[in-house]
């Protein structure tokens, strides 16, 4: 219980931080009285309205869908160095919204939710095939493998289209990196309800996914299918995923650092671990949004990147602890 009341109060100072800090101070009153009274001549509820609350929104759904997607991977492919951003997820849905943005002309909202999705799904398979995950036999080694390799090639083509097609640059910019930035020009609401029913497919499936974690010979013997559990958990992840970059781009490392977090806030049950995931990976992004904003002001170093530098020492702490030879 103790752990759960440190998680509610990690969540509500990240949202308030969100709120209050940035290039322009704000204060409890500001925000109070920009909700209940807003005043379009007043510079402190201008840059709430417009700027801080869509911004709030964007991390709150982005990052609680990013952890969502990144304990199901997990779970699925008993691999801790699963993650949307290692396996190659975020950047296929980055790079399915740059090249059809150079295709179609545009880079507009519609074309970024459209995209979005395809390309996370395309990855994600892509990942899995060679991996073994549709076979049930999907070892962390051989997983991991796979991601990075599929990284690797998605990195290689958006270097092409950028080489090739300068205009990329504007739009890789903004993709490459993940940021919650331009949150107010997203489908934010559009692209809650798509997380929210990759969230409750989570929830369903998570007690067959903790069978499925026993081995695929076991679960099969419990009457649990295999490929049809990873096909349902594929596609939580390709819309909690889609949904996330459509908001907010290519946010890396989120997916890894929170559901070792979460499990040591809830112990061994998957469905409250996820629950923990949602509170954690929406109060990271958000701290590390706001952290950005404060680090250079008035420019701000993406949230992207922020996690980045969190994830990146991280991913080596847990690869280094991992069993040589080791298959989930």
């Amino acid at each position: 219980m103790k752990r759960w009341i440190l998680l509610a109060l990690l969540f509500a100072v990240a949202v308030a931080l969100s709120l209050l800090l940035g290039v322009r101070h704000l204060t409890p009153s500001d925000v109070w009285q920009a909700v209940t009274a807003p005043d379009p001549r007043n510079p402190a509820h201008v840059t709430l309205l417009t700027i801080r609350l869509p911004r709030l929104a964007g991390g709150l759904i982005a990052g609680a869908a990013l952890g969502l997607a990144g304990t199901v991977m997990q779970s699925l492919t008993r691999n801790p160095l699963a993650d949307p951003g290692i396996l190659g997820v975020n950047a296929g849905a980055a790079l399915a919204v740059v090249l059809g943005a150079l295709l179609l002309g545009r880079a507009d909202n519609g074309i970024v939710t459209v995209l979005a999705f395809p390309g996370a799904a395309l990855a994600s398979v892509a990942v899995f095939l060679p991996g073994g995950g549709l076979s049930g036999d999907a070892g962390p080694v051989r997983l991991t493998l796979a991601g990075a390799a599929l990284n690797a090639l998605l990195i290689s083509a958006v270097s092409a289209i950028v080489q090739f097609r300068g205009e990329a640059l504007d739009i890789l910019r903004f993709w490459i990196a993940g940021s919650l930035a331009s949150a107010a020009e997203r489908p934010v609401a559009a692209m809650s309800l798509v997380a929210l029913c990759g969230a409750v497919l989570a929830l369903a499936i998570a007690p067959r996914l903790e069978v499925l974690s026993l081995g695929g010979s076991l679960a099969r013997g419990l009457g649990t299918r295999p490929g049809i559990v990873q096909a349902q958990a594929l596609l939580a992840v390709t819309a909690l995923t889609g949904a996330a970059v459509a908001i907010a781009g290519p946010i890396g490392f989120l997916g890894l650092m929170v559901p070792p977090l979460a499990r040591r806030v809830a112990g061994h049950s998957l469905r409250l671990e996820l629950a923990a995931s949602v509170a954690l990976g929406a109060a990271i992004l958000l701290l590390a949004d706001t952290a950005g904003r404060l680090i250079f002001p008035p420019a701000e170093v993406r949230a992207g990147i922020m996690t980045a530098l969190l994830g990146g020492p991280i991913f080596i702490l847990i690869a280094r602890r991992l069993k040589p030879g080791a298959q989930g």
